[in-house]
């Protein structure tokens, strides 16, 4: 079993929370993990990319090569084509298609759509519209963990197990609000596989 996954979005919207629960869910699955996180501008509004690999063995270098990616998650469209060329032949790219918009000569979105759609595997939806019909603006990027989860060698339930682990000190409700965003992103992800 081996998965390399990149993440990528912008400060602030939650993909090192992705990273952190991602490996906890592998070190409980006593799998090998390599993290290497490229945090651009840190602050809200900057890039944030990391790179995730997780294996049943040994792992030697914690970056992924071009063309080595199994998965591109994202929660902006505009940074998930950024890594397209990570992308193996036969990986997913599962993002956010609602963009953020954080610089002037942001691309238009009718063309980052087409480019997207000329990809050969994509889940490519609306994460934020899907968190407010959830009553939880804030979970996108549990969303999109959801989302990604098919695509990923590890068993949902103990994905939910990391989620519990690394939210417990926000509180039960704060739990279970990511544990349900999760699940109906996983859940429109099945839908479409």
């Amino acid at each position: 079993m081996k998965t390399d996954i990149i993440l990528a979005g912008v400060g602030g919207q939650g993909i090192l929370s992705i990273a952190t629960i991602l490996g906890a869910a592998a070190l409980e699955e006593n799998l090998y993990l390599k993290q290497a996180e490229v945090h651009g501008m840190s602050q809200r509004g900057g890039d944030v990319q990391s790179n995730l690999r997780i294996s049943s063995n040994p792992i030697h270098s914690d970056l992924i090569p071009k063309g080595g990616a199994d998965l591109i998650v994202s929660l902006e469209p505009m940074e998930a084509l950024r890594y397209v060329e990570y992308l193996s032949s036969e990986g997913w790219l599962v993002t956010n298609t609602n963009p953020f918009v954080n610089i002037e000569n942001y691309p238009d979105m009718e063309e980052i759509k087409k480019e997207l759609s000329e990809l050969p595997h994509v889940v490519a939806f609306n994460m934020d519209e899907k968190a407010k019909e959830l009553l939880s603006p804030r979970s996108s990027n549990m969303i999109l963990l959801g989302a990604a989860s098919p695509f990923i060698d590890i068993l949902p339930e103990k994905i939910e197990d990391a989620i519990r682990k690394v939210f417990q000190r926000k509180g039960e409700k704060i739990v279970e609000s990511n544990i349900k965003a999760f699940r109906a992103g996983r859940e429109y992800a099945g839908s479409i596989k």
